[in-house]
């Protein structure tokens, strides 16, 4: 395709590695972000072998892996201590692993090197509305006059108001969110841990490595889940959150450490969306990551999806000389494997977080007896490593 203006709408995983490969291909990026100035924000994630192989095709694995902390599995346990979840990566192959990483050095890694690429960062940039016409695609500033581009490529995220009302199917806040909080670490664990009572209560440390200021203090973030109705009351500045620490010790004394220097005010929540689209992109419009198909984070593909996504755009890009055509190629590579997850993550949700006690029963029951059958046990392993594309696929 010839060069193209393309304007980026957000600026996180999949808004930075679009601007990046687009940019990389020749074509004049503008990339508009709400936020002020790019800053640390958010929890640490989980990447899985999926987005790693991304990143190595980007030439950026390798800085990645510098500031992550590999992970070689997931494992759960009831707080009676019985292991219902240990799904490693070496049934797939014998060095696959994971990442468990700061959002902060994600977004490092991928936004260094822009200056030298064409791209403009227009920061404080708070879009209100996007569209596509005869003229080519648009964008506006709220009580502003439109912005025409070649395309225009939306990434903001599952909260994202930008969709077009007819192109998605359904859209819902999850009615589960969770507190987090990152904090110091001396231990090298390899290992995203969860600890379970029920499906009402769930706590889970994920190793998330270095952060790019140049501290060799190696970090854990910590994770609560919690009903989102009850997140206000939480956060309230008579919270018991003494005594909050000493109930989560009792379910799991691995807290207790990894609480110590955690105040009420380091505890920040997260919330979750169920977004299903008809379609990600038509003309010269198109949506990519959360904004695009965000679902709970049970199976930690989110950051995954989103450079897959960037991928797969840029593949489709250098490949047609259309737009129509390049969501052709877009939906053709993306579908499936979307489509899985969102059905996955939904599915396994209440088993996860709902006040059900069928559910969890069932998973205390099913999952350990599923780790035993070396099929089902490798299925497992690919699916949590962002590998599928349908149930047997």
């Amino acid at each position: 395709m010839r060069p193209q203006s393309i304007a980026i709408i957000g600026a996180g995983t999949a808004g930075l590695a679009s601007a990046r490969l687009l940019a990389g291909q020749h074509h004049d990026v503008t990339l508009f972000e709400r936020a002020e100035e790019l800053k640390p924000v958010g929890a640490g994630l989980l990447l899985q072998p999926s987005g790693l192989a991304a990143l190595d095709d980007m030439g950026l694995g390798g800085d990645m892996r510098r500031y992550g902390q590999p992970i070689h599995g997931l494992y759960g346990h009831t707080r009676q201590g019985r292991v219902i979840m240990r799904t490693e990566y070496r049934h797939l192959a014998a060095n696959l692993q994971g990442l468990g990483v700061h959002r902060a050095s994600l977004c490092h890694v991928l936004a260094d090197g822009l200056t030298h690429l064409p791209v403009r960062l227009c920061m404080g940039s708070e879009i209100s509305a996007v569209g596509h016409d005869a003229s080519g695609a648009w964008l506006q500033h709220e009580g502003a006059d439109r912005h025409y581009f070649d395309a225009v490529l939306v990434a903001n995220g599952s909260h994202s108001r930008l969709r077009p009302p007819a192109w998605v199917r359904y859209d819902r806040l999850y009615p589960w969110g969770a507190m987090w909080a990152i904090v110091p670490t001396d231990h090298d664990d390899q290992g995203l841990r969860q600890c379970y009572d029920g499906a009402h209560t769930m706590a889970g440390l994920l190793p998330t490595g270095l952060t790019p200021n140049g501290s060799s203090q190696r970090l854990l973030s910590v994770f609560w889940s919690l009903p989102v109705s009850s997140m206000a009351s939480w956060q309230a500045s008579d919270f018991d959150f003494p005594a909050w620490k000493h109930s989560a010790a009792s379910l799991w004394p691995a807290l207790e450490g990894a609480l110590a220097s955690v105040e009420h005010e380091h505890m920040l929540s997260a919330t979750y969306r169920d977004v299903i689209m008809r379609r990600w992109g038509d003309g010269r419009l198109g949506f990519l990551g959360d904004a695009a198909h965000a679902m709970s984070p049970q199976l930690g593909q989110g950051a995954n999806m989103a450079l897959l996504d960037a991928q797969a755009l840029a593949r489709a890009v250098a490949a047609n000389q259309d737009w129509r055509a390049v969501w052709r190629d877009f939906h053709r590579a993306r579908a499936p494997s979307i489509r899985f997850y969102q059905s996955m993550s939904r599915w396994l949700t209440p088993v996860f977080q709902s006040h059900g006690t069928l559910a969890p029963r069932l998973r205390d029951v099913l999952f350990p007896l599923m780790d035993r059958v070396p099929w089902l046990r490798r299925e497992m392993a690919r699916t949590v490593a962002g590998l599928k594309s349908g149930l047997l696929r």
